[in-house]
């Protein structure tokens, strides 16, 4: 039986890191399995927990317990109609979160679960107002995550869980990133170590007549398409709200501009010129001058995914007027980075700059409520 919602369980996520620490990473060890029971308890009792995925960080609550997901939007300063995505275990039904299940739903279930997926589905009529923004709709998805999955199988229920940071800022990839941004907004912070996706989970909307994609990540859209054997259209007016669909968020603190290849050493002299402080996350091959901190990123788009934020992260601290992100190539593998680029930088964005470059993908920079 639930325990009443509202008691709370507070614990110091300072302590709670020295407890269970990275031992969160060994599955196997004593303090592993205890982190897990004592979250589980912290969720039952309408509590707040932090932990792992495959993606990013998420701040979790009991699905089932209206005022301790109300407590997520009060912890991230999240509009109440910005929808919630419910973490499942591996052997929970869609039936028990959703209804009018479509069989596309069963297969990218069957390919893709545990992993970075996101299925937009009719809810449940249990489900409430709180996790699903008003919607008729509901998000699920099982994490690829040890630590995720061992929480989930312990509690027993389904956890609401957006990303572990004020709402809009750059996501969490460790431990270290939560406990900086929420402090103790938090009941507990379980330590699983660096997310090894890094950037947020596709987003497939299957409630209406054909699927949509709402929002990119490290499942592309063409393998999505080859799976289900079907084009896969933008979100267009009618789509349902989802995570990640505003035209700003994931962004820094600190003025980012995404610039072509071609323009970057321009942009940097100019910066320079002004007596600014500035950085620059690009490819190892490309020339910048001798004088600019360059940052390197990897060639290939699982890399830069899995740096992005910690690197955004690591230059917000240092006091810079501004960081320069070279342009990453196009294409359907790097849809997802210059996705997550194109918002962190839409209020930043080069003069005369066509939006639809950036994001590579146009009908991605959607204006939300």
């Amino acid at each position: 039986m639930r325990t009443e919602p509202g008691l709370k369980q507070k614990r110091h996520t300072d302590r709670l890191q020295s407890k269970f620490g990275w031992d969160c990473t060994m599955p196997s060890s004593k303090r592993f399995r205890a982190a897990v029971q004592e979250a589980a308890a912290v969720l039952r009792g309408g509590g707040l927990v932090a932990f792992p995925t495959e993606t990013v960080y998420g701040l979790g609550a009991d699905a089932e317990n209206p005022a301790a997901v109300a407590r997520i939007f009060a912890a991230k300063d999240r509009p109440a109609d910005h929808p919630l995505i419910i973490h499942m275990a591996r052997t929970d039904p869609l039936g028990r979160w959703s209804r009018d299940i479509p069989p596309a739903a069963f297969v990218l279930a069957r390919r893709y679960w545990p992993g970075p997926l996101t299925l937009i589905l009719r809810r449940a009529c249990h489900v409430s107002d709180t996790v699903t923004g008003g919607q008729d709709t509901v998000g699920l998805r099982v994490p690829d995550h040890p630590l995720a999955l061992a929480l989930l199988e312990a509690f027993g229920g389904g956890i609401a869980a957006p990303s572990a940071n004020r709402f809009g800022q750059v996501s969490p990839t460790t431990a270290a990133h939560v406990r900086e941004e929420l402090g103790d907004a938090m009941d507990l912070l379980l330590n699983g170590g660096p997310c090894r996706v890094g950037i947020e989970s596709t987003i497939l909307d299957l409630s209406g007549y054909g699927p949509r994609l709402l929002r990119p990540g490290a499942i592309a859209l063409d393998e999505l398409e080859a799976v289900l054997e079907q084009p896969i259209a933008s979100p267009g007016s009618n789509a349902p709200r989802a995570p990640g669909m505003l035209r700003a968020h994931y962004a820094p603190k600190t003025p980012l501009y995404v610039v072509p290849t071609l323009h970057l050493a321009a942009k940097i002299y100019r910066h320079l010129r002004q007596g600014q402080n500035i950085a620059v996350l690009a490819m190892p091959t490309t020339l910048l001058p001798e004088s600019c901190p360059r940052h390197p990123m990897p060639t290939h788009p699982a890399g830069w995914a899995r740096e992005l934020y910690a690197q955004l992260r690591a230059l917000d601290k240092q006091g810079l007027d501004a960081i320069l992100i070279e342009k990453p190539p196009t294409g359907a593998d790097w849809q997802a980075v210059n996705d997550r680029l194109g918002r962190a930088s839409s209020a930043h964005r080069v003069p005369g700059e066509d939006a639809s470059a950036v994001s590579d993908t146009s009908f991605f920079d959607l204006s939300v409520p």
